[in-house]
């Protein structure tokens, strides 16, 4: 992070700049921002997101776009260039009708020199953007050969041609209308008479339990100075006066910090950081700083080789999802609503999210926020899912962003991991042109990933590489997808070849980086893109808010597998989330039970971009869907799981131990008839050691009554306790009796409500719901009959007048139910 106030040598020009195309539609747009939205906010398209606009709004992506503004400098003596970072994309930068930049990488930081174009007084900046659309197809026309891109995925043709977000030309979860704008920085500055080009950190830890920290400083001037530095951490602070050349000047210090408090992910200890600044003349730069060790342990074994994370010396459980940008809109993210989707996920008991490999590479601040919250990430480069160029050209322009982009970010405690890509060696395998010429097509993925590797190598040695999701392992170009004796693995035949839930069963991941199940977005996000006449799952409106081919069909499909069908629209939106999260559920709790062989679970995926139906745990906006309460209880640090044999015989219960102390569990058995009653069977009591997984029972069918469900309850020794239950075949067999759910709800002096659900009957995955956003402090629980469950609802915004919304509770029984 870069702090430097507006003064006669910088001057910020974020603000509101004039829009326009060709002289038409003339409006104004809010810098940093897109275009799209400018013009939603003008009612020059309508939003994009609603009913079938997304159709309407096609036209944007395929003109070019000019935006422009004033400023003022009294005095152009000296030297002076533009700072401009998040530049989408291929675009030409004039100063008074003087080009001083063209640019074709929204990765990239530019800073070129404006000195020559400057003029006392007023002064016009104007940029112009070339439609992505046209300059994929010119890009692609002059390839050596036709470089192939994921039709399915992206309906706007030759996203792989530019370095921008693949998803804005379209995903199987995104809407399809290739964005465009100035999503970060823009500022005319002046040498003062050196910047700050890159500052990054290396660790070198000793056994005595001190650290080295060595700090170096990249400056860049325009002429030879003496430039007064100063290094600073934590309080301490020294003054260096450097002699600068023209050009870069490579400037390094050490701190040794005798006794340093250690990070950790969350769930494992303090998330302590120290705060690095470093200050020239006008400049201060800072960094957020936490000591701590990684390793990627990917020893071998007997079952192949080993994948897992160990910080501080201590091997740590991936529990976590994949992150994609947080709205398909900049204009529509904020620094609030991304904080609020982090917290999600550690609030469901995350430590890592996975950063796809077709979206952004985050600001600042995002990591800053990692670092805060204790989740690891792993960083993808991005590319996804494509096959990509091999020029010279193309790989220098990559080889300059990645260098940029590891600079940046490579002393944030949380990136843990960095990964060369998301599925292009299995995209080897999706085009004919690959299929019909794979050596063509291999050695050029092979160049383009080797210019990753070594930029991130030379920019930050002490970082983990990994060199794509997935990968069996270095030089690998085999199926990761089925292989599960190495490496990560994406696991999709569960939703992509329609295999039962089950099947999550038949596969040991060393570590599975991607798997998932869809489910609808929230009646209440439904509502907010679809008139009433269009809540039906084959409605034009809905339909076009399911991106993945045949998605719908497989929701359904499933439904019939597993359950009773819904009989109404609503109860089909709640039971596709339920489903949704047994589907996940199931691969966790399996996986878990496996550790050490398997150290990680990181789902597809946390959070959507639009309202769309969708693998995602999080409503676009941040809601919880039934998964994410799901997961709060399955990412437990410590928890039981319950695994049926494979002859389907008995129940195995296992203890699942992720912290680092011994942990003694009792867990109590019972069976809960249709009718509601909870029958005790018995009990169990175990110890877990640390970072294990280990049995705890073993329950034969035959012990269980008839028409039963098992269900059981546990407490650990540390505090942590859960519930759960099983079914012996299907949910759809069970001839349940009325659940009778019923609640109540009282408004509690903080604004908050307190509701009370009851049930005189067997209610399984009761899940209490909204017109009003907020968040439950639980949900998708199970009642027995004559229990209760106190929950308290949180509105995201205050109630008026004091006001209670209407709530209402689903559960399976009444899901099915007709009247």
């Amino acid at each position: 992070m870069s702090i430097r106030s507006d003064n006669a040598n910088h001057r910020d020009l974020a603000g509101t700049w004039r829009l326009s195309s060709a002289g038409a539609h003339q409006t104004v747009m809010a810098v940093p921002g897109d275009v799209h939205s400018a013009l939603c906010d003008a009612g020059v398209i309508p939003d994009p997101y609603e009913g079938r606009n997304e159709e309407l709004v096609q036209w944007v992506a395929e003109r070019d776009w000019e935006i422009e503004r004033e400023f003022v400098v009294e005095q152009v003596d000296g030297d002076w260039y533009l700072d401009i970072d998040f530049l989408d994309t291929v675009a030409i930068v004039f100063v008074n009708d003087v080009p001083v930049l063209s640019a074709d990488n929204c990765f990239r930081r530019y800073r070129p020199s404006v000195t020559d174009a400057l003029q006392p007084g007023e002064n016009r900046i104007r940029i112009l953007f070339h439609s992505s659309i046209a300059a994929g197809a010119e890009r692609q026309a002059k390839q050596p050969f036709y470089v192939p891109y994921q039709k399915a995925n992206s309906p706007i043709p030759n996203g792989n041609m530019l370095r921008k977000p693949q998803c804005h030309f379209g995903w199987d979860w995104n809407i399809a209308i290739a964005p465009l704008g100035l999503y970060g920085t823009i500022a005319l500055k002046k040498f003062d008479p050196a910047r700050v080009e890159h500052l990054t950190t290396e660790q070198t830890h000793h056994t005595d339990g001190s650290v080295d920290l060595a700090v170096t400083l990249t400056l860049f001037s325009d002429d030879p100075a003496i430039v007064p530095v100063h290094f600073e951490l934590d309080g301490e602070r020294i003054r260096l006066d450097c002699g600068t050349r023209s050009g870069e000047t490579v400037i390094t210090h050490v701190f040794t910090v005798e006794k340093p408090r250690l990070w950790w992910p969350a769930g494992s200890g303090e998330q302590a950081v120290s705060i690095l600044k470093v200050e020239i003349p006008g400049e201060i730069v800072e960094r957020k700083i936490g000591f701590r060790t990684v390793e990627l342990l990917t020893d071998k074994d007997d079952a192949g080789s080993r994948f897992a994370l160990s910080i501080n010396g201590r091997e740590i459980f991936a529990r976590g999802a994949n992150w994609i940008p947080a709205d398909a809109l900049f204009s529509r993210t904020s620094r609030e609503k991304t904080r609020d989707l982090l917290q999600s996920a550690v609030d469901a008991n995350m430590n890592m999210i996975r950063i796809w490999g077709g979206g952004f590479y985050e600001a600042d601040w995002f990591y800053d926020l990692c670092d805060d919250m204790g989740l690891m990430v792993w960083q993808d480069f991005m590319f996804a899912c494509n096959l990509y160029p091999c020029t010279d050209d193309f790989l220098a322009n990559v080889a300059a962003e990645v260098d940029y982009q590891v600079r940046r970010l490579s002393s944030h405690p949380s990136i843990v991991l960095w990964c060369g890509d998301n599925e292009l060696v299995g995209a080897l395998t999706w085009f004919p042109e690959s299929l019909e010429n794979r050596d063509r097509y291999l050695v050029a993925y092979d160049r383009l990933n080797r210019v990753i590797e070594q930029g991130l190598k030379q920019a930050a040695p002490q970082a983990i590489w990994w060199p794509s999701s997935p990968s069996s392992g270095y030089l690998d170009f085999g199926d990761a997808w089925h292989a599960d004796g190495a490496g990560d693995m994406h696991y999709w035949s569960v939703w992509h070849e329609n295999k039962p839930f089950e099947n999550y069963r038949e596969v040991h991941p060393r570590f599975c980086s991607e798997f998932g199940f869809q489910s609808y977005t929230s009646l209440q996000v439904i509502k907010g893109f679809a008139d009433e006449r269009d809540l039906n799952i084959a409605s034009p409106v809905v339909e076009l808010h399911q991106k993945n081919a045949g998605g719908n069909e497989r929701i359904a499909a499933t439904m019939f597998r597993y359950f009773r069908f819904p009989t109404d629209f609503g109860k089909f939106i709640y039971l596709s989330q339920i489903q949704q999260g047994l589907a996940i559920r199931t691969a966790v709790d399996y996986w878990r039970s496996l550790k050490p062989h398997c150290m990680g679970t990181v789902y597809w995926q946390l959070n959507d971009t639009w309202p769309v139906a969708s693998w995602s745990s999080l409503d676009h906006g941040g809601g919880w869907k039934a998964m994410h309460y799901m997961a709060r209880r399955f990412f437990q640090p410590a928890t039981v799981v319950a695994i049926p044999s494979k002859d389907g015989d008995t129940i195995d219960f296992k203890m699942i131990n992720d912290t680092a102390e011994t942990l003694v569990f009792d867990m109590n058995l019972s069976a809960l008839t249709l009718s509601g009653e909870r029958v005790p069977l018995k009990s169990a009591n175990g110890q877990c050691s640390p970072d294990r997984a280990e049995a705890l029972l073993s329950v034969s069918l035959d012990d269980i009554p008839p028409d039963c469900v098992i269900g059981w309850s546990f407490i650990a020794s540390n505090g942590m306790s859960g519930e759960g239950h099983q079914v012996m075949s299907s949910y759809k067999a069970l001839d349940l009796e009325d659940s009778g759910v019923s609640l109540s709800a009282a408004l509690r002096g903080d604004g908050s409500i307190e509701l009370d659900v009851s049930a005189s009957g067997l209610a399984l995955y009761v899940m209490v719901e909204s017109e009003c956003p907020g968040r439950y402090s639980d949900n998708a629980i199970d009642l027995a009959a004559g229990e209760s469950r106190r929950i308290i609802f949180r509105p995201n915004t205050p109630l008026e007048g004091g006001s209670v919304p209407q709530f209402r509770a689903l559960d399976l029984y009444g899901s099915q139910a007709l009247g």
